[in-house]
């Protein structure tokens, strides 16, 4: 029969063993009884040197905001897209009463304008408004007329009635003055001719006369029955069934959006044989499509 070993027997090994365990129990204990830890001091938050970094972080913090935001160029708002005037803070309302009056060949020319034909709020306007970029013969017009001046009518010659080809001047070569003989045409506007003439390297048409800003259709066929074009510019024109909307809005007058309509029109119908075919889009004038038929074609 095996006989029964007790749970407090252990060997010579075993003893020496807990022993050893003991001595390392007290030595702890002794230890932790008279140690004391360093004290670290707490970071007081209200010092000088973590105030100032502190503030330096925020400025930081705050730079990087204003890096994220879009930056804002200087823009013409005659010529803004339904994109731009989201980015801006336009709501849509506005920009529509924006684009309803620059479809009806009328100009914004100042931040007065801008606000009576959009109607913003202030805080929008004064936000955008130092962006504005207008032409310089609008911001700083040599002569300066209000719109209520009125010009003596014997420096203005009424024509009712057309001279032969031959007769005309040729408005390639034509000069302010010339032109200013017109009724309708002031200082300002015969310069903008000229100027517009130069921009295009010489017009290439009668038509283009209609993208001249600020002249009206009725002025510009008055002008036309004595002045036209008699050494056109040659214009290589696009093809509009194959025209992208990018390549549209390079037209003078023909801003983005409208561009993009036009693109869309042909693209649904997969192609027009005729230009008179546009007449369908809204906001197309008769000015706007002689514009375009200078420079597309069908083929």
């Amino acid at each position: 029969m095996k006989k029964f070993k007790s749970h407090f027997e252990y060997s010579k090994d075993e003893r020496s063993g807990i022993f050893i365990l003991c001595l390392f129990i007290i030595g702890l204990l002794v230890f932790l009884k008279f140690y004391k830890p360093t004290q670290v001091p707490l970071l007081d938050t209200s010092s000088p040197q973590i105030v100032s970094i502190q503030r330096e972080i925020d400025s930081l913090k705050l730079v990087a905001i204003e890096k994220r935001k879009p930056k804002i160029f200087p823009f013409n708002p005659n010529f803004i897209t339904d994109y731009k005037a989201y980015t801006l803070g336009l709501s849509t309302q506005e920009f529509d009463r924006l684009k309803k009056f620059r479809n009806t060949n009328k100009w914004v020319n100042s931040v007065a304008d801008f606000k009576r034909v959009t109607q913003v709020n202030d805080s929008v306007l004064n936000k955008i408004s130092p962006y504005f970029k207008f032409p310089e013969w609008v911001t700083n017009p040599k002569i300066k007329y209000s719109s209520s001046t009125s010009f003596p009518k014997k420096n203005f010659k009424e024509y009712d009635k057309e001279l032969p080809f031959a007769e005309k001047v040729d408005l390639n070569i034509a000069t302010a003055e010339q032109l200013k003989k017109i009724y309708g045409i002031g200082p300002a506007l015969s310069v903008r001719i000229v100027e517009e003439r130069q921009k295009l390297g010489g017009f290439s048409n009668d038509d283009q006369l209609y993208g001249v800003w600020g002249l009206k259709d009725s002025v510009v066929k008055k002008t036309l029955l004595r002045f036209t074009v008699k050494t056109p510019k040659v214009i290589e024109r696009m093809n509009i069934n194959t025209a992208s909307a990018s390549d549209i809005a390079t037209i003078k007058g023909i801003s983005f959006d409208f561009a993009t309509e036009i693109w869309e029109f042909v693209t649904l119908r997969e192609r027009i044989n005729n230009l008179n075919e546009l007449e369908k889009i809204d906001g197309m004038t008769t000015s706007r499509l002689k514009l375009i038929a200078l420079y597309l074609s069908v083929e």
